[in-house]
């Protein structure tokens, strides 16, 4: 059974990017060298697409130019930011904040974007304090230099603009960079927290943003500049414009406070910052906002260098993703579940998908099509908020997510059919283990909150999970095991399919977690590990306390999901995975609190 992807992984970033963002602006390439922003990265529903904006082409590798980098000029001599070495931090596991040395200058800087209560805004902010330890005050320039060099769409490759990089300045201080056709689809604006002075050089399309201050000796001051984006040039100068008038500490608080109210806690340092960063990511990279039409999307990933893109299938959506946001915030958890119904429910477990709901690659997934009854459910166990299925798209989409698995019921035997795996890749047999463990668990959700004529005609699960006994355990007396996937004329396949691993069976009541056929069959998966969500289904498994000393060892990718691993943990292609990191965070969380391993 192949489990690669139908594209090459890609590879990791020889980079250590330091990442942040909120729902509507991506900043996945901040440089840790010199504190540099390489690219920021929108979502734009029109275009189905992730929208780029940079200052060289190759920006994942930190080629060329950046789009912006900080520079400090210190009594008219320029100082090199980090001639010294810089060190980075992440406050609240999402916010990065560096310290360097420039002479007799303490340089702490800190990038964000504003998120929380009246600062959730397609803006972010570039906040620098200088500390004085010399004995005369120093006049400083802070800049903020740059190109606009690249602009591109990339739903899962880049295609780049064709269109001329335009740099204006507005009569009120207000850096423009934008596409010279019309109409456009993203522009930016850049201004600084009090009087900042303009250079432009619209034919080379570099510019650069100068604040002036004077550090008394011994004593701080502080500066911020700030960055919007907007469908075009007037959204983006109006929504700077609030930014500059509500200031960068109330943002700052406001991001701060709301983080806090996110952050999971296992009684593990170690293990919280592993569950919170990845979480966190999920929570902004796996949801966002669309800068066209303010929706909320579901999508694989924003990060730039992974090869899944801005598609997602309904069980990355549902089962990855979903799970980690509603750990941390329900009631975005409910906003994304009805979301994610009315965008993909009217073709459920179908394919892949564009982030609007259009069909990117079809090929019917039985695990896809249950997803939606799972989700519910745990939604309603989790925030005993059952009136979510008196959502009218919610209640529609449970119908024919219930009818589709009904069409894939085998003639004879209560078991169901899919077309593809998880990963994409065809069944080697028609009939999965795991995905029909997972229609069973839905089936009982189908008889629960479907109206009462037709709950009477849903297959009992009881029955599918007997008929998982009869067909897909193979081998003799005390040496049983499950097959992976069966024709129900003899044939099977023994490959667990990491994606859909044996591993996760009692999570979907479908077996007991001591149960001696179980324990033997996932005894079999311990190969050195190469997809990180096989790792994730081993934290269910009897293992589970090993996986989660391994993960906290594991580079990962700069300590976020790649798709693609190697034995000690660290990335080797598809990083910056956001629906998966969401996978990571809740079954690392769960096996701490809902199996009781010791983190």
């Amino acid at each position: 059974m192949s489990t690669r992807p139908n594209t090459p992984p890609l590879p990791i970033p020889t980079v250590p990017w330091q990442v942040t963002g909120n729902h509507w602006l991506a900043l996945p390439c901040i440089h840790p060298a010199d504190g540099s922003l390489h690219a920021v990265g929108v979502v734009h529903r029109g275009a189905r697409a992730a929208i780029e904006i940079a200052g060289h082409s190759d920006f994942v590798s930190g080629s060329g130019q950046p789009l912006l980098r900080p520079t400090i000029t210190a009594d008219g001599e320029r100082v090199e930011l980090a001639q010294h070495g810089i060190a980075w931090e992440r406050a609240l596991n999402w916010l990065p904040t560096f310290t360097c040395s420039a002479g007799n200058l303490v340089v702490r800087g800190t990038i964000f974007a504003p998120y929380g209560r009246d600062a959730d805004m397609a803006g972010a902010v570039y906040a620098i304090s200088l500390e004085n330890r010399g004995a005369q005050s120093v006049a400083v320039t802070l800049s903020l230099e740059g190109r606009l060099g690249h602009r591109q769409q990339r739903v899962r490759t880049a295609r780049p603009f064709v269109d001329a990089h335009q740099v204006s300045r507005t009569p009120d201080g207000v850096l423009l960079l934008e596409g010279a056709a019309l109409p456009g689809v993203v522009a930016l604006a850049l201004t600084a927290d009090s009087d900042v002075g303009i250079d432009v050089d619209a034919e080379a399309a570099t510019f650069a943003l100068h604040r002036e201050l004077r550090v008394p000796a011994g004593g701080r001051s502080q500066a911020a500049f700030y960055l919007a984006a907007g469908p075009e040039r007037d959204g983006a100068r109006a929504t700077v414009g609030v930014m500059r008038r509500r200031g960068w500490r109330e943002l700052l608080t406001a991001t701060r406070d709301a983080l806090q109210s996110l952050e999971q806690a296992t009684g593990n340092d170690e293990m919280d910052r592993l569950i919170n960063r990845n979480l966190l990511f999920s929570y902004f990279y796996s949801v966002g906002r669309a800068l066209d039409d303010a929706h909320y999307y579901i999508v694989r990933t924003r990060a730039p260098w992974n090869g899944r893109g801005l598609t997602v299938r309904d069980w990355e959506a549902l089962a990855w993703t979903l799970p980690a946001v509603q750990l941390a915030d329900a009631g975005l958890a409910r906003e994304i579940l009805i979301r994610a119904c009315e965008l993909h429910g009217y073709a459920p477990g179908q394919g892949v998908h564009y982030l609007d709901g259009t069909l990117f690659e079809p090929g019917f997934s039985l695990e896809g099509a249950a997803s939606y009854a799972l989700a519910v459910d745990r939604y309603i166990r989790d925030t005993e908020d059952d009136q979510i299925v008196e959502e009218p798209v919610v209640a529609d989409t449970l119908y024919l997510s219930s009818e589709d698995l009904a069409a894939r019921r085998d003639r004879n035997v209560p078991l169901y059919t899919t077309e593809v795996t998880l990963s994409g890749a065809p069944t080697a047999q028609p009939f999965t283990l795991h995905g029909n463990a997972v229609a069973a668990q839905a089936l009982d959700v189908f008889r629960r909150t479907l109206d009462e004529d037709t709950a009477r005609d849903v297959e009992d699960p009881e029955a599918v999970r007997a008929a998982l006994r009869r067909h897909f355990v193979v081998g003799r007396a005390e040496k049983t095991t499950f097959a992976s996937a069966v024709d129900l004329a003899g044939g099977s396949s023994a490959e667990d399919d990491p994606h859909g691993s044996a591993l996760w069976l009692p999570l979907y009541e479908a077996v007991d977690r001591h149960d001696s056929t179980y324990r033997r069959t996932v005894r079999g998966v311990t190969d050195a590990p190469r997809l990180l969500a096989q790792q994730c289904a081993r934290l269910m498994g009897p293992e589970s306390a090993a996986v989660l000393q391994w993960l906290r060892r594991a580079p990962l990718d700069n300590g976020l999901a790649a798709e693609e691993v190697d034995e000690s943990g660290r990335a080797t292609g598809n990083g910056g995975d956001a629906a998966l990191s969401g996978l990571l965070a809740w079954s690392a969380w769960y096996a701490v609190h809902g199996l009781g391993t010791a983190p």
